[in-house]
């Protein structure tokens, strides 16, 4: 692991795990806050108590900002994070809603500080750490298999050729002793 990605994804980590460890000891207000939106989180199947959403939330901040900072799956760490992140800025930062001017330019800077966050998570989500992507892996995979087997009709079709020419050849052999 380069240099870079040993500080930068511990950085990036501690304002998950911070507001993550926030949202498991004090899940009330936000839960309040996150009403609107955890209405719509009922509609897919989730559970109707918010405190208990708010605790799940924090506690894959945790997991997700641990798991980052450690370099243990960064890019599934990464995924999750960014997953949490979309839901807590929407709800913690509505600056549209707001109307005095000075609240609504901290609320923006607050959603544009998390949209950058986002970026970085985005970011380290698809970073293969200089390493080929599982895409780039399987797609390789793919070919070799595909070679392998042309290669081993080819030479099946030779093998096959061979026997034939054999079995001719000892046909005429056994005629031949015969006359």
């Amino acid at each position: 692991m380069s240099l870079v990605r040993r500080v930068a994804r511990p950085m990036l980590a501690a304002m998950f795990v911070v507001g993550g460890l926030d949202q498991l000891k004090h899940p009330g207000a936000k839960a309040k806050a996150a009403g609107p939106v955890l209405d719509q989180a009922q509609k897919l199947g989730l559970p109707d108590d918010p405190e208990l959403l708010v605790r799940a939330s924090g506690a894959a901040m945790v997991g997700g900002g641990a798991l980052l900072a450690t370099g243990h799956v960064p890019r599934l760490a990464s995924t999750v994070l960014a997953g949490t992140l979309l839901p807590t800025t929407l709800v913690a930062h509505p600056f549209w809603n707001e109307s005095d001017p000075q609240k609504r330019a901290q609320q923006r800077i607050q959603f544009l500080k998390n949209l950058g966050l986002l970026g970085g998570l985005l970011l380290a989500a698809v970073d293969t750490d200089g390493k080929p992507s599982l895409g780039y892996r399987a797609r390789l995979a793919g070919e070799s298999a595909q070679r392998t087997a042309r290669t081993t009709k080819r030479e099946a079709r030779h093998a096959a050729k061979a026997a034939r020419r054999e079995a001719r050849l000892k046909a005429a052999q056994a005629q031949n002793a015969l006359t």
